[in-house]
């Protein structure tokens, strides 16, 4: 009889272990093609998350569906082993990106200005992929597996106490990490070849915090400036002041990068603008620097809006930077090494400044986010791309990969459990 462990035997590998690796990769390339003509953003991932709990109850997991503290758009699987052991969790994200997708590809969004541009619907088949094989193997298992499958990644959505609230966060509050000893989640990555896996021992992404400032002033006539109050003026003058704040209040020897990304004001062309919002996200590592920009934030914009007579307010999503456990990423390394080989399984050293809120998992349980090589000649185009694309040969291989997290992590003693 075929053991889970053959999957990964290599050119000795059995022959029925080999036409059911054939099977998984046919199902997670159908399962990556019809997420990706089928793309959903933020919490708005209603198909998404169905068809992905129609494929977990398939495969005879417990599924459970609706879970969040808020927006209650996560779906969560469990696989009980048959023999006590850790509970280890394996994550992926659901949503995709307001990006109009330029691909031809016969799998391309069918829906306007939507995409996949940054690889989650690879993720979401690598961990169906994952679920599949380890449920058919769940008499080797000593343990629990929860997959969960997470909405609104690539962002957050504002909660009656003004705070902004990712997917992460909504399904952390609701419960998800509780029993949880070891997580484990893996992101494409165009910046490394295809066949690699690339594991930080510490920081891995930087800390992205979102944030929103809305001016409020007072509406008039072009010709006569002097009796309103300019809330594009403020905006713009924000913009200025806080590209200072970044080179004269954060440390220069930390990383970090401000951004904007949207600027909205005013309703006709002659008419001065009443009000004005502008969005961006700020990247740093140290928690001590996250909470010094975000007071610059508040601070300017205040002071901007009190020296025109207007008002502000400012809301954010506090991010947190990724660090991996170092004993977690030994064992993501390890694993990486049974599916790639040891020359292909790299310790990672320089960060991202890209973040991820799966930052928020491993504040709170020990565990490793790893990084999926995607490069290749034809697929080069980066995240959020309009014509990013991946190689689905690597669809397997990621799917192999998370499972052999679940093995090195219970049959490990090197992590120290919560």
């Amino acid at each position: 009889m075929m053991t889970l462990n053959a999957l990964f035997d290599g050119a000795g590998k059995p022959a029925e272990a080999a036409a059911y690796e054939r099977e998984v990769e046919a199902e997670t390339i159908r399962l990556r093609r019809d997420f990706h003509r089928h793309p959903e953003t933020m919490f708005g991932v209603d198909r998404t998350a169905a068809e992905v709990a129609k494929q977990l109850i398939a495969y005879g997991l417990e599924v459970e569906q609706g879970v969040g503290k808020h927006f209650g758009k996560g779906v969560v699987a469990t696989l009980r082993g048959s023999r006590p052991g850790r509970t280890v969790l394996l994550r992926a994200d659901m949503d995709a990106l307001p990006i109009q997708e330029q691909n031809e590809a016969p799998y391309r969004s069918a829906s306007d200005g939507v995409m996949h541009a940054c690889g989650h619907d690879a993720h979401m088949a690598m961990l169906l992929g994952a679920a599949n094989m380890l449920s058919r193997y769940r008499g080797e298992l000593a343990g629990t597996v929860k997959f969960a499958f997470q909405p609104a990644e690539e962002g957050a959505l504002p909660i009656e106490d003004g705070s902004m609230v990712s997917g992460g966060r909504d399904m952390i509050e609701d419960g998800l990490l509780d029993d949880v000893d070891l997580c484990f989640a893996l992101h494409v990555w165009p910046e490394l070849p295809l066949g690699t896996v690339g594991v930080h021992r510490a920081y891995a992404m930087a800390a992205s915090t979102h944030f929103r400032v809305a001016f409020q002033g007072v509406s008039g006539h072009h010709g006569t400036p002097h009796l309103a109050v300019d809330a594009l003026l403020m905006a713009a003058q924000f913009v200025t002041e806080m590209k200072v704040a970044m080179a004269s209040e954060i440390n220069p020897l930390e990383p970090g990068v401000l951004s904007f990304g949207t600027l909205r004001a005013g309703t006709a062309l002659n008419a001065i603008a009443e009000n004005s919002e502008i969005t961006g996200s700020y990247r740093v590592f140290e928690e001590e620097t996250v909470l010094r920009v975000r007071d610059a934030i508040v601070r300017r914009s205040s002071a901007i809006a009190a020296s025109f007579g207007g008002g502000s307010e400012a809301r954010f999503r506090l991010g947190t930077a990724l660090k991996n456990d170092p004993r977690a990423a030994q064992l993501a390394l390890t694993a990486g090494t049974a599916v790639f080989g040891a020359e292909r399984a790299l310790a990672l050293e320089q960060p991202s400044l890209a973040g991820e809120d799966f930052a928020l998992y491993l504040k709170k349980v020990p565990g490793a986010f790893a990084f999926l090589g995607s490069g290749t000649p034809a697929c080069k185009q980066p995240l959020h791309h309009p014509n990013f694309d991946i190689d689905e040969r690597m669809l397997l291989a990621g799917a192999k990969l998370h499972v052999r997290f679940v093995l090195e992590a219970m049959a490990s003693n090197d992590v120290q459990e919560r």
